[in-house]
């Protein structure tokens, strides 16, 4: 078995909430320790630590972060500059953000504040998923909090001005795109934007701004205060650092936890969500990364590691690190129509493949839930997934294809014998019933 994490190198200590989550108790902990010391090396070492410490976007892009921050302009025009922070979260079977920003609250506000500095931005956003109302009423709870002890705020303690808003989404999961969310932030309909620009010429209100994932920005100032060799000794190169990682459906324990890097699927199913309902054995399928990524089978999950490189090998991704397990009663083509009608409906429609693609592969997809299909139509259902995939604006068209494209990589054959079993039910020609009953 892999050697799992040891407590004294989490960094979210109050994941599960057993512990006060308020300013204080969040001190205690750790948090904003050694912050002025931080600010007092600059921007420059900050974001060198962060590009040493090899900690790479942690809501599925996996760019690396260190790097992101440094393609903000150098030569500042007196204009704002932002920060955003994506909590939004909307991908199906993903919950690890929730739990994070719940427990340590004070962490995020503590890594946007640093973030912010690197990058030489006064302003910052959180966008978080509205339907979390426990978690942002938390947040907004903790930068009052922090306002108040001038951690943050106007003439604040540390000498760098900050104002941190807290941002409401409403429930669209196109808003997990970058530059839908930015639009969103502006009051628009989030749709994504034609790039370029990019954010860090023309994000927020035209401005430069960086966006990160909330699980990214809240490392950071544990990152700073151990060490950037300290976070590169977890995982395998190009890999690095701790990583939450989530596991729900058929598990007798699901769950959310911290843990190394590239830790094998396997372990972690095992010793942390309590393994498979049923046994092993009864396993069928698991999706790696949340609703988009493509699905893997028993005898993958037998050697895939968590990470960012082991589940290309296997034409899958980790993506958010928040799997779905299956078990051997799930009815795959049916959870695979189900996704498939998500993505139809979330689909904001700006792009043809996407706004037409989506919706053709849901109404295909149900037929072949129930059997009622010509196994002809496989392929064509593959040929439009391939279609759609790469030949949209931001990645829903892709995350659409996937899930079909990994039902059919491994499980043809099921969905072939469905049609044929289908079809040996039903009469073919007018008048077949009648002879049947004679």
């Amino acid at each position: 078995m892999a050697e799992l994490l040891a407590d004294k190198d989490r960094i979210f200590t109050n994941l599960y909430g057993l512990q006060d989550w308020r300013l204080e108790a969040a001190r205690s902990r750790g948090a904003w320790n050694g912050v002025p010391l931080m600010v007092e090396a600059g921007p420059d070492w900050i974001i060198e630590q962060i590009k040493a410490s090899g900690l790479r976007g942690r809501g599925g892009g996996g760019f690396v972060t260190g790097v992101k921050w440094s393609l903000m302009p150098k030569e500042e025009d007196g204009g704002n500059r932002y920060l955003v922070v994506n909590a939004d979260e909307s991908e199906p079977g993903a919950c690890k953000d929730r739990q994070m920003v719940g427990g340590d609250p004070h962490l995020v506000i503590e890594g946007a504040f640093l973030a912010s500095y690197a990058i030489k931005a006064h302003h910052a956003f959180v966008y978080i998923r509205g339907e979390a109302v426990a978690e942002r009423e938390r947040l907004q709870a903790a930068v009052e909090e922090a306002v108040a002890a001038r951690l943050i705020g106007k003439d604040n303690i540390h000498g760098w001005d900050f104002e941190l808003v807290i941002h409401h989404g409403a429930g669209a999961y196109i808003c997990g795109d970058e530059t839908a969310m930015l639009e969103s932030l502006e009051g628009k309909k989030g749709q994504p934007r034609l790039k370029p620009p990019f954010p860090a010429n023309a994000g927020v209100y035209g401005r430069p701004t960086t966006v990160n994932n909330v699980e990214s920005i809240a490392v950071v100032g544990t990152i700073l205060r151990r060490g950037a060799e300290w976070f590169l000794g977890f995982g395998r190169p190009k890999n690095a650092g701790t990583k939450l990682f989530s596991g729900c459906g058929h598990l007798n324990a699901p769950n959310v936890v911290e843990e190394a890097m590239s830790i094998p699927i396997r372990t972690l199913i095992e010793t942390y969500f309590g393994g498979v309902r049923g046994g092993w054995s009864n396993l069928k399928a698991i999706i790696p990364g949340g609703a988009s990524s493509p699905m893997i089978t028993p005898e993958q999950a037998e050697t895939m590691l968590m990470d960012y490189d082991s589940p290309k090998e296997f034409k899958s991704m980790m993506g958010t690190g928040t799997m779905i397990v299956m078990d051997k009663s799930t009815d795959l083509v049916r959870a695979m129509a189900r996704i498939s009608y998500f993505f139809k409906h979330e689909s904001c429609g700006q792009c043809t493949p996407c706004r037409e693609g989506t919706g053709w592969m849901w109404r295909v997809m149900e037929r072949m839930a129930d059997g009622d299909a010509e196994p002809s139509e496989i392929d064509l259902l593959l040929e439009v997934a391939s279609q759609v995939e790469g030949h949209t604006i931001c990645g829903l068209g892709d995350a659409a294809a996937w899930p079909i494209q990994g039902l059919f990589r491994h499980f043809r054959p099921e969905i072939e014998d469905r049609i044929m079993s289908y079809r040996a039910r039903r009469p073919h020609f007018q008048g077949a019933a009648l002879i049947a009953a004679e």
